[in-house]
């Protein structure tokens, strides 16, 4: 059987090291697979003008699957300065390359799993009634939309004329904002649309049948916003009614979710949402596990069968240029088995998550962060675990 193909984007700053060592991972574990180099992110801004490059999308679209390390982004002003000299009249406009990745492939589906690992000192914890310390296990997976929402990209500054036309046929709006000049204004649109969110829901929906979750959670904010989160809301009841009668379906708003979720955590299994609310539930659940040093993503298109597979956590240059890295690689190794169960490579995917979760309960090799030390240079000399020596370390339990 040919190997299959594996596209690689590290990206910025810590996406390197963590990518590069996950591989090891994958080579210590039995994968075999062959690997391509693909360009995204900061650098393809400042010298091309396209932190997405059109050769890296050809890429994903010939091999279907990629490993994605993390991107550096920065607000519109400073990205528009660190352009090269020779690109700056040309009306170019930093725009997320991951957020262009998911739109361009139509990667709709994301998928968050926050899970606890036993022994990790990081886990959420509580007092009990008789003043004693509980652990809850968190064993929640946040599906979230992946190509609306806040997140579509439709906004303006001083709107166009016909924007703010239509912007004035709303009743709301005229009472609580026609007074503004229209330079003064920015809008970012919130745009569902029935296809997609029907999608999520029912991924979400499928997930928990599968897996035998007793129940989905919508979290959005349906009392508030109406029309997107409201149509949201509907059209889960109307499936759970139809489809899933023997999974509850379960209502929570953004706002009182993010306090639910360090009373009772292992309440909550399988949770939907909206683009941002999904984004923001995730990374509350990941805080619960131990931070995104241990949180992964997938997102994939159904149809296609493309599907990209990182960390959730971001860049952090601060860290890139250290002689030795010391940033925590779980996250892009969970990534990495989540892209094994994937593509069905099953068996490896768990005996690589059971080396970490041994690793993890052991507790002799701890990076940074698990030992809750600041992230110098010098943690290392203080008896934190490098990133290759935590890769080392899960690599000794695959044996």
């Amino acid at each position: 059987m040919a190997k299959r193909t594996i596209v690689l984007m590290p990206g910025d700053g810590i996406g390197k090291p963590v990518l590069d060592e996950t591989i090891r991972v994958l080579d210590a574990a039995g994968f075999e697979a062959e690997y391509v180099h693909a360009d995204i992110g900061w650098e393809f801004w400042c010298k091309e003008g396209n932190p997405l490059p059109q050769r890296t999308l050809d890429l994903i679209a010939k091999h279907k699957i990629a490993l994605f390390g993390a991107i550096t982004s920065k607000p519109k002003d400073e990205a528009f300065n660190e352009l090269a000299p020779e690109l700056k009249e040309k009306n170019l406009v930093y725009a997320s390359p991951i957020v262009g990745l998911r739109q361009h492939f139509d990667l709709d589906i994301c998928m968050r799993p926050c899970r606890s690992y036993k022994g990790n000192p990081l886990n959420f914890i509580r007092r009990s009634a008789d003043g004693g310390v509980e652990e809850p296990m968190v064993d929640a997976v946040i599906f979230r939309q992946n190509t609306e929402g806040l997140y579509g990209g439709v906004e303006w500054s001083n709107p166009p004329q016909q924007v703010y036309d239509a912007l004035m046929t709303n009743k709301a709006f005229v009472k609580n904002f026609s007074s503004c000049p229209k330079e003064e204004l920015s809008v970012s649109t919130r745009i569902f649309t029935k296809k997609y969110t029907t999608r999520i829901l029912k991924a979400a929906f499928e997930h928990a049948k599968k897996f035998g979750y007793p129940s989905v959670t919508l979290c959005e904010k349906p009392n508030v916003i109406r029309e997107t989160s409201g149509m949201m809301y509907k059209l889960a009841q109307q499936m759970q009614k139809a489809e899933y009668p023997e999974i509850k379906l379960h209502n929570t708003n953004i706002d009182a979710q993010m306090m639910w979720l360090t009373k009772n955590p292992e309440d909550y299994g399988v949770i939907v949402a909206g683009n941002m609310f999904g984004d923001i539930a995730s990374d509350g659940f990941a805080g619960l596990i131990g931070g995104l040093g241990f949180a992964a993503s997938a997102q994939f298109n159904q149809e296609s069968g493309i599907g990209v597979f990182e960390p959730t956590h971001g860049s952090a240059p601060k860290y890139a240029d250290y002689d030795v890295s010391i940033v925590n690689p779980i996250a892009m190794v969970e990534a990495a088995v989540m892209m094994l169960e994937y593509i069905d490579e099953k068996a490896i995917a768990a005996k690589i998550r059971k080396a970490v979760a041994d690793v993890v309960a052991e507790g002799k090799v701890r990076t940074y962060d698990m030992m809750k030390m600041s992230g110098k240079a010098d943690v290392i000399t203080k008896g934190a675990a490098s990133t290759q020596q935590m890769v080392d370390a899960i690599i000794a339990k695959l044996a």
